[in-house]
Formats: structure tokens, C-alpha cells, sequence
């Protein structure tokens, strides 16, 4: 069987094309490129991003590994993709007053969609596709459905990440290290003598000014506290995101942060610590991967950011493609833009969708 493996130069995917060569698998590497070089960004020096100048060097990494590998290698162009499905959704969220989260988008539209269909139209042959993702594959024989279950090292458990794939794509993928911790793999990459094994993570989407990529000339507009009082003036809403604490420039008797972004007022809505935290959300545009469409009020644990372990919580379903999710206990700086991923108690992911709005008991619906 031919595999398509996602190489980025990094030592989880480099490891995932070792694991499918040593299991007899005729592993073919590619790396997508996403740099517009054709305009400027004001960053010259990050590289631990995923979106950066700096990818030709990524390239090179994965080049070599490949190289190592004795296995063929190709650099799939999806420049036109990113830009339209993942760049103008983050710009279109910011000017909003929204916190978008582009590797979902990135990961469902681009990686495990143009990368593939790209290579395929290049007349590259191949029946799998493979990533160093870190989520467990399984298949549902009672529903006739593929399943996703969250990563054996829950701190690298990237199901959040790609909670949007569909049936149709989890079909036609493979996703090696699911049962490996992070140790694990850089012991393996050891092992194979690679010198990505000690290569830090990538951790951020973009390591420069989000104005780089926003291109907005500065729309200044008040920062308010609850009641409306005028506490100060900011230079753009898109500058900041719920849950924000520095880089306010607001003087106060105890830390202020940013607990509502108005689009409509051009205010940035700023309180106390206790201000930040939300009884409930409403999600939209709704993404069903382990299970068919949820249609009546259950039990859930719920992710909010990727890096935070699954709460409890109730899912109840309302009309159209929407969700309330009602918390257990409140949870602080919930921001609407960002994805909320649904799991049950044994780590399946569930669906999740888009944060539209939230609230506490004494708000109005």
C-alpha cells in the first residue's frame, strides 16, 4: 500500500514516515507550502511557527529525512488554498471581534484536504494519507463509522485540532503516533539517527504582529469597563483577544482584562478577574465526527482551548446547526471565534463547533 505522509521537517511527522516504512508500507513524503512570497510581513527572525518565512528551511528538514529514508519526495504548492480558506477567514474573524483558531481550518481545509487532492492532481499515486497528528483512529463496525479518540499522551492529544475532519477523510488516513507519547517519539527519532530528534515543537500559528497579516490602518475606539465608563482608548479591537491582561496600558486598583470586544461600538470591554468567567456558550456550524448528529441533551466533557483538559458539561441541542453548552463549573476567558470539541468519558471526540456567543445565568439569552 502507497502512504502519503504530510511532512513539515519537524520529528513527529518525520518519526510517522519511519513507523509506515519500518511496517512495509511504500512511504512517499511531501510537504505543503503556504508562504506568500510574494508580499511582505514585517518578521525576519521566528521559525517555531507554522505559517512563516522561514518554511524553505522546514523544506530542507523534511527533504533530508526523506533523503534518509531512501523515499521519494514532493513540495505540494497550496499557497492559493491557504490564503483564501484559512488567511481571509482569520482577517474576517478579527475585524469581527472574534479569536479564530486557522490550524482547525488549516488542518480540515488544507492539510487533510488541498494537500492530498493537490498531490493527487500532480499525478502523485497513493492510497493513505498519513500525519504525525497525535489521535487515535478506530472504526465503529455497529455504526459503519470511523471514530477519533484522543492521543495516549494527553498533553500532545491534538484532536482538537482536527476535530473537523469528515468520514470520508478519515477513510483514506493514517494516523501512526496516536499510541506514542511525546518521549517516545523522540526516542524512536534517536533511534533512527535523525536529526530532527531534538527539534522543539512548532508552537504558535503566526510568531509575528497579526497586523501583518490584517493589513488594517488603526481604527481607534474607547476601552469601557461594564457600565460604559471610558477607561481609555485603544488603536483597534482586532489588537486583543477575551482573557487578555497585558499590553492594556490601563492603570487600575487590581489587573484588568478583556472580558467583551464590540464590533458595532468599537469598545473594548475590560473588568476584574471574576468578570472573565461564563456559566455557558452557544456553538455553531456544527462538526460531527465520532457519532451521528447528538439530538437530545447529554452529558459531554468539553475542550475549549488545546492545551485544557475536557470539562464537564451538558450539551443541549437547539434549532439549526447550534448548541448551548452549559458548564459545570464556570470557565474563564471563553472567546467566540474559537472552537468548543465535544468528547465522552472515554476520550472519543464527539463533534464540537464554533463559539457564537456566551453567558451567565443573570444575562439575557
Amino acid at each position: 500500500m502507497k502512504v502519503l505522509v504530510g511532512m513539515s521537517g519537524g520529528v513527529d511527522s518525520s518519526v510517522a514516515a519511519c513507523l509506515l516504512k519500518e511496517a512495509g508500507y511504500e512511504v512517499i513524503g511531501a510537504t505543503m507550502s503556504i508562504w506568500d512570497k510574494g508580499r511582505s510581513y514585517n518578521i525576519l527572525s521566528h521559525r517555531d511557527a507554522c505559517f512563516s518565512p522561514h518554511e524553505e528551511q522546514d523544506i530542507a528538514e523534511a527533504e533530508a529525512v526523506c533523503r534518509q529514508l531512501d523515499i521519494p519526495y514532493h513540495v505540494i504548492d497550496c499557497t492559493e488554498q491557504y490564503q483564501k480558506l484559512v488567511l481571509a477567514n482569520f482577517k474576517q474573524e478579527y475585524l469581527a471581534g472574534r479569536t479564530p483558531n486557522p490550524c482547525v481550518w488549516c488542518n480540515s481545509m488544507i492539510k487533510f484536504e488541498a494537500l492530498p487532492q493537490s498531490a493527487r492532481a500532480a499525478g502523485i499515486e497513493f492510497d493513505k494519507f498519513a500525519t504525525g497528528h497525535y489521535a487515535r483512529l478506530l472504526y465503529n463496525e455497529k455504526l459503519n463509522r470511523y471514530q477519533m479518540q484522543r492521543a495516549v499522551d494527553e498533553k500532545k492529544d491534538q484532536t482538537y485540532f482536527i476535530y473537523r475532519l469528515k468520514q470520508e477523510q478519515l477513510a483514506h488516513i493514517l494516523l501512526p503516533l496516536g499510541g506514542f507519547s511525546k518521549d517516545k517519539v523522540r526516542e524512536t527519532a534517536r533511534r533512527y539517527g535523525l536529526k530532527v530528534s531534538d527539534k522543539p515543537d512548532s508552537q504558535d500559528f503566526y510568531a509575528g504582529d497579526i497586523n501583518d497579516i490584517l493589513q488594517m490602518a488603526p481604527n481607534p475606539g474607547n476601552f469601557v469597563n461594564r457600565d460604559g465608563k471610558v477607561l481609555g482608548r485603544h488603536q483597534g479591537i482586532w489588537n486583543f483577544t477575551i482573557g487578555q491582561r497585558k499590553g492594556l496600558g490601563i492603570s487600575a486598583d487590581r489587573p484588568l482584562y478583556v472580558i467583551a470586544l464590540n464590533k458595532d461600538t468599537n469598545e473594548v470591554v475590560l473588568g476584574y478577574d471574576e468578570e472573565c468567567y461564563k456559566q455557558s456558550l452557544a456553538a455553531a456550524n456544527l462538526s460531527w465526527l465520532s457519532v451521528p448528529v447528538i439530538k437530545a441533551p447529554r452529558e459531554i466533557t468539553v475542550k475549549l482551548r488545546s492545551s485544557q483538559r475536557p470539562v464537564s458539561a451538558e450539551y443541549v441541542p437547539l434549532e439549526g446547526d447550534r448548541t448551548r453548552i452549559i458548564f459545570r463549573e464556570k470557565q474563564k476567558a471563553v472567546a467566540c471565534g474559537q472552537s468548543a470539541v465535544f468528547y465522552d468519558d472515554e476520550g472519543l471526540v464527539l463533534g464540537g463547533g464554533i463559539i457564537e456567543s456566551t453567558k451567565n445565568e443573570s444575562e439575557p439569552q
